[in-house]
């Protein structure tokens, strides 16, 4: 067991407020405590020598890891996604599904429901997120059809009721029947709904958005695009001023320019990075399944048997150094987008998302290349390489 306290001292530190340096982070109970310029003589220092303190990352939109997928249905598929994603900084994720049967998707949200629960061991599931069953064909992805569902209450609650109250997201296409209405409820349930894998127009997407919406699942995919006679389901996200959009920064679902354009409309507090990463992640090139359909990974890229973009094999710190290399994105509001923004949207960022006085100490240390060194989880190591595990054995065992 870890001491109480100890200080952290990095290099630079991603304060809420501003990048620091040479500061001294006071852990006490898992929380930090304070952000000094000294150390107090009698608490335990762990020197971080030439490296970056970061907040820890939330992804709310990934399928899987390393061979394993939240589709499995099974506590030992969440506990593999969760250490897998410990070793990138990240420190809580949504299981996000996929279009399936629906006895193996009210399996799934019955397996993320118990982890909810009873936490793993690595990243944190903060919540379900619903990608599936209430699409159209259009953009339909590497969602199989076969298995849409209609959007109806029924279908709604015995998800909510499977989840076991962990359900956060509801991704739906807002041209279906009965819409508007289902927006409501999942409103008045806790549930964000929010809009993909849609061909709706400009006017249906800002329908559904004044009826409760959040926003774009991955902005620009899956989505009707801008045209100058109908700006679509994207120009309609991105011009609302309150509507979040979620980004896949790896480079290959969206031209750098396009980055550059989300950043100049949605600023840094409406845009937040996503992996959507499937099974593959971590893992050679191949064949793989996600959902009901093969996908293929070629150089890290996945792509359906028609060619489509079927998720990704991206991790947020790479994403974040994406956009600052792509976008040229300021290095803080980028690490902010895969930390606050996303906690700010999820309603957790009173205690997660940045490194305040008062916050849980959910943080990530990395080089200046953006490599994850260590994570921890209220002031615990979940993941740290060998150098840093020496270290805090030595000061704090």
């Amino acid at each position: 067991m870890q001491t109480a306290s100890y200080y952290l001292h990095a290099t630079q530190t991603f304060a809420e407020n501003g990048i620091v340096n040479e500061q001294f982070v006071l852990i006490e109970n898992g929380k930090v405590a304070a952000i000094t310029e000294q150390a107090q003589a009698d608490i335990p220092v762990i020197e971080l020598s030439d490296l970056r303190l970061l907040p820890g990352f939330l992804d709310l939109h990934i399928h899987g890891r390393e061979g394993c997928d939240i589709m499995d249905a099974k506590r030992e598929s969440i506990e593999h996604i969760s250490a897998s994603l410990a070793k990138h900084g990240v420190v809580g994720f949504l299981g996000t599904t996929v279009t399936s049967t629906w006895d193996n998707t009210l399996a799934a949200f019955a397996a993320v429901g118990e982890a909810y629960i009873n936490q793993p061991k690595g990243a944190q599931v903060l919540g379900a997120y619903n990608e599936g069953l209430f699409f159209t064909e259009d953009h339909k992805g590497a969602h199989d059809e076969k298995y849409f569902l209609p959007l109806t209450l029924k279908n709604i609650d015995a998800i909510i009721e499977a989840s076991n109250g962990s359900l956060k997201v509801m991704a739906l296409a807002p041209e279906l029947p009965n819409s508007d209405e289902i927006i409501r409820y999942l409103v008045s349930k806790g549930v964000k709904p929010m809009l993909g894998h849609t061909n709706a127009d400009y006017q249906q997407t800002c329908d559904a958005l004044h009826a409760g919406a959040c926003g774009g699942v991955h902005v620009f995919n899956g989505m009707k695009g801008i045209h100058h006679r109908d700006p679509g389901t994207a120009g309609a996200v991105l011009l609302d001023k309150d509507a979040y959009v979620e980004v896949i920064a790896d480079g290959i679902h969206l031209h750098p320019a396009i980055l550059d354009l989300i950043y100049r409309l949605k600023g840094e507090s409406k845009m937040g990075l996503i992996s959507d990463c499937i099974v593959a992640g971590g893992l050679s090139d191949g064949t793989y399944k996600l959902g009901m359909l093969d996908v293929h990974v070629n150089e890290g890229v996945a792509r359906t048997d028609s060619g489509s973009l079927a998720g990704s094999t991206l991790t947020l710190e790479r994403a974040i150094k994406n956009l600052i290399k792509l976008a040229d994105i300021p290095e803080l509001q980028a690490v902010h987008m895969a930390s606050l923004v996303p906690a700010c949207f999820l309603g957790v960022d009173d205690s997660l998302g940045s490194i305040a006085v008062g916050k849980r100490a959910c943080l990530t240390v990395v080089d200046d290349n953006y490599q994850v060194q260590a994570t921890l989880i209220d002031g615990q190591l979940v993941f740290a390489n060998d150098e840093l595990k020496q270290k805090f054995n030595a000061q704090l065992n």
